[in-house]
This record gives structure tokens, sequence and C-alpha cells, in this order.
């Protein structure tokens, strides 16, 4: 079963890779445009534009696949690390 999961745990990241790091840099650099007085030569609605997929025209999908994405990173993460695996006892006549 583990080795399932770490199959589909690998797959999922591989996908999920570059959506999740353009929405989390597009989302840290629009803090940093509004809020510090940094001039970086970008402009925080087209910062936004690329953070919500509206650049590619996929507003209405991209954080659907984002979610999806994080969830099953999740799921398979945390059923790898055992943390819900019943423990056998051990009998105490022995």
């Amino acid at each position: 079963m583990k080795r399932a999961f770490r199959k589909y745990h690998r797959t999922i990241g591989i996908i999920i890779c570059l959506p999740l790091m353009l929405t989390v840099l597009t989302g840290m650099l629009t803090t940093i445009v509004r809020e510090w007085p940094i001039n970086t030569g970008l402009s925080s609605s087209l910062l936004l534009r690329i953070h919500t997929g509206e650049i590619l025209h996929l507003e209405a999908i991209y954080p659907i696949f984002n979610g999806l994405g994080l969830i099953g990173l999740l799921v398979t993460g945390i059923s790898m690390s055992g943390l819900f695996n019943r423990k056998k006892r051990s009998d105490m006549n022995n």
C-alpha cells in the first residue's frame, strides 16, 4: 500500500510543482510590491493575473487544480507517514 502511495505522491508532486510554485512566488511578490517601498518594476495587477491563472484564461479552474493537488499530496503524504497505522499488540502471555 505504501508503495502505491509513494508512486501517486511522486506523480502528483511532479504535476503540481510548477503551478504551486507560481502561486506561492506571485503571492509573495504581490505582497512585497504592494506593502514594501521597493521598486521591482512589476505591477501588482500583472502579478495577480499570474497568481490567479487569469493570464492563461484558467481563472475558473486554476485554484481548483491547485487545491485538489494539495489535497492529494496531503492524503498520500499522511498515509505514508504511518501516523494512522494500527500498531500490533504483542501478547502479554509470552
